[in-house]
């Protein structure tokens, strides 16, 4: 690799991959690294899924539905400051969305697993 140290090696649910990162957000990238692997084992547990493309996309999604949350205000946005209706997320629909994106993907998960 041309530069080592822009590089880190991680390991998410067991599996390696090296990702570059600038020495300074290396700190920032690990704890990512373990939030991300720790939601797939959450994931993995619950549904004891064994299929680890299926659980980094379940991750993903719970991971921003958790981000996206009315709890969690997003990060230009302060509790004080008040949203115009244009600007104001629909939290319902973001959900609604998120459960079909789940569905369909079961779906194509499924008749993938009965070619093998």
């Amino acid at each position: 690799m041309p530069n080592d140290a822009n590089f880190l090696d991680i390991t998410l649910f067991d599996k390696e991959y090296r990702i570059a990162c600038p020495p300074e957000e290396q700190d920032a990238l690990l704890r990512a690294v373990a939030h991300v692997d720790n939601k797939m084992r959450e994931i993995s547990g619950k549904t004891r899924s064994t299929n680890s493309e299926r659980i980094a996309v379940m991750a993903a999604l719970n991971i921003a539905h958790e981000f996206l949350s009315p709890q969690n205000p997003l990060p230009e946005e302060s509790p004080a400051s008040a949203q115009s209706d244009e600007t104001r997320l629909d939290f319902g629909a973001a959900k609604r969305r998120i459960a079909l994106m789940e569905a369909q993907l079961d779906a194509v998960l499924e008749s993938q697993n009965t070619l093998l």
